[in-house]
C-alpha cells in the first residue's frame, strides 16, 4: 500500500519507530510505542505514526494520541498565558493602577484557563497582589493620617480653653507632633501608589494639612501675644478669650464684656413693593428648587435663567434669607446640569462597551438566548433611563443600536429553535393525551388497582416531562389531559373511596377495643390483619393513607400505653420485704464506695440477711399450717380405728373442702394478723366413700397418673405421691419418681424488679470491690516482701494470711533465708524454676537457659516439678544477694504464684 501523502514511508517509519509496525503481538507493540515516546520524537513525526498506527492498533496508538493531545493543550495554555502576561505586564506599567481592574484580572484569567500556577503568570500575580496591597494599605494611611490631624486640631482647641500658661508648656510638644505629621504626609504622596488611590483622598489630605497648618500658626502667635502680654502691661492681649481674661484679671482689671456692633440699619422700602417682589421671586424659586429635586436638566436650566431675569429686577428688594436660598438654589441648578451631562455620556458609554461586548465573550462563556435576550432588555432600559432629563448624545446612540442589533441575532435564532421546540413538544401531548385514553379502554375491567395507580403515575410523571409550551399552548392542553386522567382515575377513585369507608368502620372498632376496660389481643391481630389486607388491595395517596393510619393505631397504642402504665405501677408499688432489700443494696453500695473491704462484707452479709428473711418468712407459713393439722387430727378422727391406723384418703367434695380448708389456713398463718386471735376448729368429716368400719378392707389408693402428679410431690388430688405411676413403691425412692434428689427449696414469692436489680447490681460491685481490694492487697504484700529481702530483715516480711498460698512454716522458711547472710551460690535455676512454675516469661537473654533446664527436668522423672517445689525455689532466691533485675523476675513470678484459687 503505498503512501502518497505522508513524508515517510511505512518501512521508515518502522525504523525510526523502534520496529513498531513490525511487531509481533499488540502488546509488544504497545512497549515499543512507549519506549521510542521516551526519546521525546518531533510532533509531526508523531502526527504521522499516529494516522498509520490508529488503523492498524488503536489499543498500541493511544500514548500516542496522548502526548499528541498534550502537546496541543501545552501550545494553547501557551497562547493563553502569553496573552494574560501581556494583560499583566499592562496592567503594572500602568502609573495609577484601578484595584478592580487587578482583581479582575485574575478572575477573568482562572475562567479563561490560564495556568495561574505557572510562570510567568504566577510571577504577575504576586506581583499584581503586592501592588494591590500596597494600594489598600496606603489608602488605609490616608485616612488614619486624616484622623490624626483632627485630633491634633482637637489639642489645640483643648489648650486653648486652658491657661496660658498650661499652653506654654505643651507649645513644644504640638510643634513636633505638627513636624512629624506633615513629615509623614509627604512620605505618603511620595509613595508610587498615590497616584493609584482614589481622587478624594488627595483633597481630604491636602485640606487636612491646611487647616492643622492655619490652626497650629493662629494657636502660636496668639501664644507668643499672651506672653508678650503678660511680660508688658501695655501690650495688646491675644486674641483667645479665656488667656484674655486671665491676663486682664492679672493686671487687675475687669473683665471686658463689649456687645456686637449694630450692623448698618437697610433703607427703608415700601412694604408693598417688597412683597411683590418677593412673591415674583419666590414664584421662580419655587420652580427651580423642584426641578432640581426631580433631577431634570432641561428643565432646571430653564428654570434658573427665569429665575436670574426676576432676581435682575427685584434683587434689591428681597431680604436676606430669601436671597441666600435664591444662590443655593442656583449652585444647585449649576451642579445638576453639568453633573447630569458628564454622568449620562459616562453611563451611555459604559452601555455602549456592554452591549459591544455581548458577542466579543471567549470561547465557552458565550450567552445563551434567554439570557442574550434578558442582557438586550436590561441595556435598552438602561439607556432610556439615561436618556431622561439629560442631552441626547447621537454618536453613540448608533454604536449602542447597531451592537444590540447584531446581538439580536442570536435571540432571533434561538426563538426559532424554542418554537421548532414548542411544536414538537405539543404534538407529543397531545399523543400522550390519546395514548392514556386508549389505556383507558383497554384497562377497563382490571381488578389491579395497585398497577392502575402505578401506571396513571407514570403517565403523569410523563406529562410532567413533556417539555415547555408556552401558556396558551398549555391553557388549551390542560383540559384535555385532566379530562382524560378524570376518566382513567373513575375506578380506582370509586374503589378508594369505599376503602376509606371500611378503614373508617375499622377505626371505630379499634376506638372501641381501646376503650374496653380488658384490651382483647386476639382481636386486635384480627383487626390489623384486616388493616393491612385492605391496604395492600387498595393504594390510597400517601399523606392521607398515613392519617388513616394514625388515626386506626391511636386507640390501640393508648391501650397498650395503658396497660404499660398499669404493669409499671403495679411492679413499683414494692412491700415490705422490697423496702428492706431495696434499702440493704443501697447500704452495700454505700459501702463500696468506700473502699474498706470489712464494711463491704458487713453490707453484704445484712443483704443476704434481708434475702433470708424472706425465704424464712415464706417456710414459717406452711410450718405452722402443718403443726395446727397434726394438734387438730384425733378430734376430726373420731371415727379411726384403736390401732392408730390412717383413715383412707378423703375424695370428691369432702377432699376437696379439706384442701381449700387447709389452704385457708396456710393463708391465715402466712399472713401477718395481730396478736392471738380465736382459730376455728376444723370441721369434721362428714361422710366418706367406702367402708370405715373398724376391721374392713381398706380400698386401694388410686394409681398416681403420669402427668397429673404435680412438681412438689403430691398427686393431682393433693394427696402425697405413694409410688411410681402403677402404684408401686420402688425401693430406695419412697414417694418421690425423682430418686434420691433433694426437693427444691421454697423460694417464696418473688422480688420486685426493681428490689431485684438493686440487689443484683449491688452484689456485682461488692464482688468487684473485693476482687480490686485482694489483688492491690495481693500486690502490696509483694513488694514488702522484696523490700523486706532488700533491707535483709525478717520482721518486715508480711504475715502468711496476706501473702495468699503460703503456709506458716513456708512463710518461716523465707524468714531464715533473708535474714541470714547473702549465700554464696547462684540462684538462676532457682529464679528459671519459679518462672516455669508461674508460666511467666523469661528474659530473652535467659531463654537458652529455661530451655536447659526444661530438657534437664525431662530426664528426671520422679523428682518433683517446679509447680511442687516453688516455695523452696523462693527460699532459694530470698537467700542470694538483692539484684534490681532478679527482684523484678522474682515478683512477676510470685504474683501468680501467691494469688489464692
Amino acid at each position: 500500500m503505498t503512501q502518497a501523502t505522508t513524508k515517510h514511508d511505512i518501512p521508515t517509519l518502522d525504523q525510526l519507530t523502534g520496529g513498531v509496525f513490525t511487531a509481533a503481538t499488540s502488546g509488544e507493540r504497545a512497549q515499543r510505542v512507549r519506549d521510542w515516546l521516551a526519546g521525546n520524537p518531533a510532533p509531526e513525526l508523531m502526527q504521522e505514526v499516529f494516522k498509520e498506527l490508529s488503523g492498524r492498533d488503536k489499543g498500541a496508538a493511544r500514548p500516542v494520541r496522548e502526548r499528541l493531545d498534550e502537546i496541543k493543550r501545552a501550545k494553547g495554555q501557551e497562547v493563553i498565558a502569553a496573552e494574560w502576561a501581556d494583560k499583566a505586564r499592562a496592567l503594572l506599567d500602568q502609573p495609577r493602577l484601578n484595584i478592580a481592574d487587578a482583581m479582575a484580572w485574575q478572575r477573568d484569567a482562572a475562567k479563561a484557563g490560564a495556568p495561574l500556577s505557572r510562570e510567568p503568570l504566577a510571577g504577575l500575580k504576586a506581583n499584581l497582589a503586592e501592588r494591590v496591597k500596597g494600594v489598600e494599605d496606603l489608602q488605609h494611611r490616608a485616612q488614619v493620617h486624616r484622623e490624626a490631624a483632627v485630633l491634633l486640631a482637637q489639642r489645640f482647641e483643648v489648650l486653648s480653653t486652658k491657661g496660658w500658661q498650661d499652653a506654654q508648656a505643651a507649645e513644644e510638644g504640638l510643634r513636633t507632633d505638627v513636624a512629624h505629621w506633615t513629615t509623614q504626609a509627604d512620605e505618603i504622596v511620595q509613595d508610587p501608589n498615590w497616584a493609584s488611590l482614589d481622587a478624594r483622598f488627595a483633597p481630604q489630605l491636602e485640606a487636612s494639612r491646611s487647616q492643622l497648618q492655619v490652626v497650629s500658626e493662629a494657636f502660636h502667635s496668639a501664644l507668643a501675644q499672651a506672653v508678650a502680654a503678660a511680660a508688658d502691661a501695655q501690650a495688646p492681649l491675644p486674641p483667645v478669650p479665656v488667656w484674655a481674661d486671665e491676663l486682664r484679671a492679672g493686671r487687675g482689671l475687669p473683665p471686658e464684656n463689649v456687645a456686637p456692633a449694630p450692623a448698618p440699619a437697610a433703607p427703608k422700602v415700601d412694604p408693598a413693593q417688597r412683597a411683590a417682589a418677593e412673591a415674583a421671586v419666590e414664584a421662580s424659586l419655587s420652580k427651580l428648587e423642584e426641578a432640581t429635586a426631580q433631577g431634570q436638566g432641561k428643565t432646571s436650566q430653564a428654570a434658573a435663567n427665569a429665575l436670574r431675569a426676576v432676581l435682575k429686577e427685584h434683587g434689591k428688594l428681597v431680604g436676606n434669607a430669601l436671597e441666600a436660598r435664591v444662590h443655593a438654589a442656583l449652585v444647585a441648578a449649576g451642579e445638576l446640569e453639568g453633573w447630569q451631562r458628564w454622568s449620562a455620556d459616562k453611563v451611555r458609554e459604559d452601555l455602549v462597551a456592554k452591549a459591544e461586548g455581548l458577542l466579543n465573550r471567549p470561547e465557552g462563556q458565550a450567552l445563551g438566548g434567554r439570557k442574550m435576550q434578558e442582557q438586550l432588555r436590561t441595556l435598552r432600559e438602561q439607556w432610556k433611563q439615561a436618556d431622561q432629563g439629560g442631552v441626547p448624545n447621537h454618536g453613540l446612540w448608533r454604536r449602542f443600536d447597531e451592537a444590540c442589533n447584531k446581538a439580536h441575532k442570536v435571540v432571533e435564532a434561538w426563538l426559532e429553535k424554542v418554537r421548532a421546540e414548542a411544536a414538537e413538544h405539543r404534538a407529543q401531548r397531545l399523543a400522550l393525551v390519546e395514548e392514556l385514553r386508549a389505556w383507558t379502554a383497554e384497562h377497563a375491567g382490571d381488578a389491579d388497582l395497585k398497577a392502575r395507580n402505578r401506571a396513571l403515575h407514570q403517565f403523569a410523571d410523563r406529562w410532567r416531562d413533556g417539555g415547555h409550551v408556552s401558556e396558551k399552548v398549555f391553557a388549551e392542553l390542560q383540559p384535555l389531559w385532566s379530562a382524560a386522567m378524570t376518566e382513567a382515575r373513575g375506578p380506582l377513585e370509586a374503589s378508594q373511596k369505599a376503602s376509606i369507608e371500611r378503614r373508617q368502620q375499622m377505626i371505630a372498632e379499634a376506638t372501641e377495643l381501646g376503650a374496653a376496660p380488658q384490651l382483647r389481643i386476639d382481636a386486635v391481630k384480627a383487626l390489623q390483619q384486616r388493616w393491612q389486607a385492605e391496604a395492600q388491595a387498595v393504594p390510597l395517596e400517601r399523606r392521607q393513607e398515613q392519617k388513616l393510619w394514625d388515626a386506626f393505631r391511636k386507640p390501640i397504642d393508648d391501650a397498650f400505653q395503658r396497660k404499660s402504665a398499669d404493669r409499671e405501677r403495679q411492679a413499683e408499688a414494692m412491700g415490705e420485704h422490697d423496702r428492706a432489700v431495696l434499702e440493704a443494696s443501697k447500704a452495700l453500695e454505700a459501702a463500696n464506695a468506700t473502699g474498706d473491704a470489712q464494711k463491704i462484707r458487713a453490707a453484704m452479709t445484712a443483704l443476704e440477711d434481708a434475702l433470708r428473711g424472706r425465704r424464712d418468712a415464706a417456710a414459717a407459713a406452711p410450718a405452722a399450717a402443718a403443726s395446727e393439722a397434726a394438734a387438730s387430727a384425733p378430734a376430726a378422727g373420731a371415727d379411726t380405728p384403736a390401732d392408730g391406723a390412717a383413715a383412707p384418703a378423703a375424695s370428691g367434695e369432702g377432699a376437696e373442702a379439706a384442701a381449700g380448708e387447709a389452704t385457708a389456713d396456710a393463708g391465715e398463718a402466712a399472713a401477718p394478723v395481730p396478736a392471738a386471735a380465736p382459730k376455728a376448729a376444723p370441721r369434721p368429716v362428714v361422710a366418706v366413700r367406702g367402708d370405715d368400719r373398724p376391721g374392713a378392707a381398706r380400698p386401694a389408693a388410686a394409681p398416681a397418673g403420669r402427668f397429673g402428679d404435680r412438681r412438689d410431690g403430691r398427686d393431682s388430688r393433693g394427696g402425697p405421691r405413694s409410688g411410681d405411676r402403677f402404684g408401686r413403691d420402688r425401693p430406695g425412692r419412697p414417694g418421690d419418681m425423682r430418686g434420691d434428689r433433694a426437693p427444691r427449696e421454697d423460694r417464696g414469692p418473688r422480688l420486685g424488679d426493681t428490689a431485684f436489680r438493686a440487689q443484683r447490681d449491688a452484689m456485682e460491685h461488692a464482688q468487684a470491690a473485693l476482687r480490686k481490694l485482694a489483688s492491690q492487697a495481693h500486690g502490696e504484700a509483694v513488694t514488702q516482701l522484696l523490700d523486706a529481702w532488700n533491707k535483709r530483715d525478717g520482721a518486715a516480711v508480711p504475715p502468711a494470711q496476706e501473702l495468699g498460698r503460703v503456709t506458716p512454716s513456708v512463710r518461716n522458711q523465707w524468714v531464715q533465708s533473708l535474714s541470714a547472710a547473702p549465700a554464696g551460690g547462684d540462684a538462676g535455676e532457682a529464679l528459671l524454676r519459679l518462672e516455669m512454675a508461674a508460666e511467666v516469661p523469661t528474659p530473652p537473654e535467659q531463654l537458652d537457659a529455661r530451655r536447659a533446664l526444661q530438657l534437664k527436668l525431662l530426664t528426671k522423672r520422679n523428682e518433683p516439678g517446679p509447680a511442687e517445689t516453688w516455695a523452696q525455689d523462693a527460699a532459694r532466691v530470698l537467700a542470694s544477694a538483692h539484684e534490681p533485675t532478679v527482684a523484678r523476675r522474682l515478683q512477676s513470678a510470685l504474683k501468680p504464684l501467691l494469688r489464692k484459687g
